[in-house]
């Protein structure tokens, strides 16, 4: 409130005397600073209250003509004594950010530094401490990246040589059956190394839509009847499908829509059904994949849209690399729409909910979509 107040008082003199203080501070800028070669602040400080206290004491001198010299030093050496006291609250915060900085760079994430003061030194020390939470996170992230990619890697890559050497050793014959297990292992590498460029793009805000008036009925009727050619054993149906057109990238929504497609069908039951349904709202279009699995609990919700998640065990391998629907958050956000999975009716499956604008949005970088790409999302649990 006070400062409020005095901004509002200063606030005219500032716009007269602005011109001249920029001015100022320009001249002010190219001067020299002598203090520069003292390494310590509060040395600084000493020697500008030194300075300072001197000057006064001369022009005190030079009007009165005497100075009781005694008491001028004892007041000096007090004045000494108390800034060092005091001032050993000031600099403390930036010695321990310096510590706390050189422990970075020797990977050491874990310094934090006491923030208590409430002025520009205490607020650098908490923006200090809130950039060395981010890194620590950063760093884990690129340690779990690079863990999870290798395992991803290493299941095929194990199962296509056991399969060729078992070919070459003559202990199996190099019939349809066994070369569609290769081609099996072969087509989720494939899979993998697409869903990792996608995502190196996701990082580095390299993609940027293509849009175009898409109509959605024909464009789910594709995705479906390519969804049923890939997974013969689900039925699909298209339900509740309102015939309109929306302002979309056909390639990006067609990702997001296959993926989801093929988790409901890995996780539904033999035979069972999966729905899609599509319905103008207002200025939005709903879109809802519903499928006849074994759902999903709320308490996994939080995390599904994580890179690498892929259920209950990481280890079990369904066929899934767990960048799906990461990737496809990322393109739904980059439409300016949402995701997340919501209750499905009669607490049985998983319901995936959609929302796209019907038109186009004020355009939004992809660098903007991919800063906050997938770290807290809702979605299923089996992640493809």
């Amino acid at each position: 409130m006070i400062e409020r107040v005095l901004d509002w008082l200063t606030h005219p003199m500032y716009r007269v005397l602005g011109p001249l203080i920029v001015l100022s501070n320009r001249v002010l800028d190219r001067l020299p600073r002598p203090l520069d070669p003292f390494r310590s602040i509060k040395l600084k400080l000493a020697i500008l209250l030194g300075i300072s206290g001197a000057t006064g004491l001369l022009v005190f001198w030079g009007r009165l003509g005497f100075v009781n010299w005694p008491v001028a030093i004892s007041a000096a050496l007090v004045g000494l004594i108390t800034l060092q006291v005091l001032a050993h609250g000031m600099t403390k915060p930036l010695r321990e950010m310096t510590a706390a900085a050189r422990a970075m760079a020797r990977g050491d994430y874990s310094r934090r530094v006491r923030a208590t003061s409430r002025d520009e030194v205490g607020e650098l020390a908490r923006a200090f401490n809130l950039m060395a939470a981010d890194l620590a996170a950063s760093d884990q992230q690129r340690r779990e990246l690079i863990a999870n990619v290798s395992h991803e890697l290493r299941t095929p890559i194990t199962a296509l040589h056991g399969v060729l050497e078992n070919i070459v050793d003559g202990v199996s014959e190099a019939d349809p059956a066994t070369l569609r297990t290769a081609l099996a292992q072969t087509e989720r590498l494939a899979r993998l190394v697409t869903e990792l460029l996608d995502l190196s793009k996701v990082d580095a805000g390299a993609a940027a839509l293509r849009r175009e008036p898409m109509p959605v009925a024909e464009f789910l009727a594709r995705v479906v009847e390519e969804a049923s050619l890939n997974a013969p054993a689900t039925r699909f149906r298209l339900h509740d499908v309102t015939p309109h057109t929306i302002s979309a990238d056909p390639a990006r929504l067609h990702q997001v829509f296959a993926n989801l497609l093929e988790n409901a069908a890995r996780h539904s039951p033999a035979g069972g059904l999966v729905t899609v349904s599509a319905r103008p709202t207002g200025t939005q279009t709903v879109f809802e994949v519903l499928d006849q699995g074994v759902g999903i609990a709320p308490a996994l919700r939080e995390r599904v849209f994580e890179r690498f998640t892929r259920g209950k065990s990481a280890e079990s391998s369904d066929g899934g690399t767990g960048l799906g629907l990461a990737i496809a958050r990322w393109a739904v956000e980059l439409h300016h729409g949402t995701i997340a999975i919501v209750d499905p009716p009669g607490g049985t499956g998983c319901r995936v909910r959609i929302t796209l604008p019907q038109k186009s949005m004020p355009h939004q970088s992809p660098a903007e979509v991919g800063a906050n790409d997938v770290r807290h999302l809702s979605g299923h649990p089996s992640a493809a």
